[in-house]
C-alpha cells in the first residue's frame, strides 16, 4: 500500500536550492503559493575560473535575485567550492585521466545538493528542502521511493538514484508532475524575470564549455595513435581523457577516404597502448554492449532487491531503456545483461535500474561486453 509524500503544510518553512534558472523558480513560486515559508538559496560552487568568459555564476546569481525581488523572497547565498572541488571535480579529473566517462551531475547532486545543502538547511533549523528536478518520490512499506518525473522527454531520477533514504525524506520536488512546457507557461504567465532563460547544460556548476579546452587545464594531453577495430592506424589523438565511448565529433578523420563512407565513432580505448579505437557506421557491432559490470552500487530503499533482478535498464541520461536481468558479484558489484544491447556505453557513466515507474538504484559501469 502507497501513499503519496507528505504535502507541504502552510507556514512550513522550506529551503530552495535556486540556480537562476527557470525550473528551480517555479519550485519556488509554487511552494509559495502554496503557502508555505520559502527560503532560497543560491550555491556558489565553482571560483577557479570565475572570470572567464565561460563562467556563467554572476549572471545565474543576478537571475536569482531577480527572481527574488518578484516573488518578495529573500535570497541566501551560501560557498560550497571547496567541497565541490573535493567530492565532485577531483574524482571527476581522476577517473577521466583514467580513461572513464565520469558522470559529475550524478556525484554533484549526492555530495552538494542532497548532502552540503541540507546539512545547512538542518543549521538553519529547515526540515524540509526542494529543488527543481523532475522527479517524484512516495512512501511504500516505510520507505521512500524515487520515481521518474511525469515528463519523460525531462525526468531526472537518473541523475538521483544515489540519493540517500533521510535526503528523501526531506525532500520535495514541486515540478515531479509537471512538463517542461507547463513550467515555461507558468513561469511566463507569473511574469518571471527568467522564464525565457535557456536551460542551462554542460557539467554540474560549472556549465557548457569547450570541454577539450578546459579539461585540458588540468589533465597534461598524451597524444596517441586513432586505429580501427581492425588495427589500421587512421589518425592521432590528444589524449584519451579527451574522448568517450560514442563520440563522432572532434577526431579529425571524417576525410579519410575507403571503407563505408560512414561518420566514425569511437568504440573503445586501449589504455595499455593509449590507442583510441574507432569504428565506421552507427551500425558497427563493436558500437553495441549486450553486457556490463558495475560497481560501488546504490540502492534507493537502502537495500538490495532479490536477485536475479528482471528490470528496465538505462545507461545514460534520456538513453532508450532495455530489457536487463543484474545479478551480484560480491564486493558490491554487478553484472548486467542487456536485451536489446545499448549503443556507446562508456566505464564511467552511471547503469541506472527500474521497475516501472520507480528507481530501485545503480552503479558506476566498470567495464562493457
Amino acid at each position: 500500500m502507497t501513499r503519496s509524500a507528505p504535502s507541504i503544510d502552510r507556514g512550513e518553512r522550506v529551503v530552495v536550492g535556486l540556480s537562476g534558472g527557470v525550473d528551480s523558480a517555479v519550485a519556488a513560486m509554487l511552494l509559495r503559493d502554496a503557502g508555505a515559508h520559502v527560503e532560497p538559496v543560491f550555491m556558489k560552487n565553482w571560483e577557479e575560473d570565475d572570470r572567464d568568459d565561460d563562467c556563467t555564476a554572476a549572471e545565474d546569481f543576478a537571475a536569482a535575485e531577480s527572481v527574488c525581488a518578484h516573488l518578495g523572497l529573500r535570497l541566501r547565498t551560501v560557498n560550497f567550492s571547496t567541497e565541490y572541488w573535493d567530492r565532485v571535480f577531483e574524482p571527476f579529473l581522476a577517473a577521466s585521466a583514467a580513461g572513464a566517462t565520469p558522470n559529475p551531475d550524478i556525484w554533484c547532486n549526492q555530495e552538494i545538493k542532497f548532502g552540503e545543502l541540507f546539512r545547512y538547511a538542518g543549521d538553519l533549523g529547515v526540515d524540509r528542502v526542494a529543488t527543481g528536478h523532475y522527479a517524484r518520490s512516495d512512501t511504500s512499506r516505510g520507505r521512500f521511493r524515487l520515481l521518474k518525473g511525469r515528463d519523460r522527454d525531462k525526468d531526472q531520477s537518473y541523475f538521483l538514484y544515489r540519493v540517500d533514504q533521510d535526503s528523501l525524506a526531506r525532500a520535495t520536488f514541486p515540478l515531479g508532475d509537471l512538463t517542461k512546457p507547463e513550467v515555461r507557461a507558468l513561469a511566463r504567465a507569473a511574469g518571471l524575470p527568467n522564464h525565457a532563460r535557456p536551460d542551462s547544460t554542460g557539467i554540474c556548476f560549472i556549465g557548457e564549455r569547450p570541454f577539450r579546452e578546459f579539461l585540458g587545464r588540468w589533465i597534461t594531453p598524451t597524444p596517441g595513435p586513432v586505429e580501427t577495430v581492425d588495427r589500421e592506424r587512421v589518425g592521432t589523438h590528444d589524449g584519451l581523457a579527451f574522448h568517450t565511448l560514442g563520440q563522432r565529433r572532434g577526431l579529425r578523420i571524417g576525410g579519410r577516404r575507403g571503407g563505408s563512407g560512414e561518420p566514425w565513432y569511437v568504440a573503445g580505448k586501449d589504455l595499455d597502448r593509449n590507442v583510441l579505437i574507432v569504428a565506421q557506421g552507427a551500425g558497427h557491432p563493436s558500437l553495441a554492449t549486450t553486457s556490463l559490470t558495475a560497481g560501488n552500487e546504490k540502492w534507493v530503499t537502502g537495500d538490495p532487491p532479490p536477485f536475479p533482478l528482471a528490470c528496465e535498464v538505462v545507461t545514460r541520461y534520456r538513453g532508450r531503456g532495455s530489457t536487463g536481468r543484474v545479478v551480484p558479484l560480491g564486493a558490491n558489484r554487478l553484472a548486467v545483461r542487456l536485451d536489446p544491447p545499448q549503443w556507446g556505453v562508456a566505464p564511467g557513466q552511471s547503469v541506472v535500474l527500474y521497475a516501472g515507474e520507480e528507481c530501485l538504484g545503480g552503479a558506476i559501469i566498470e567495464d562493457t561486453g
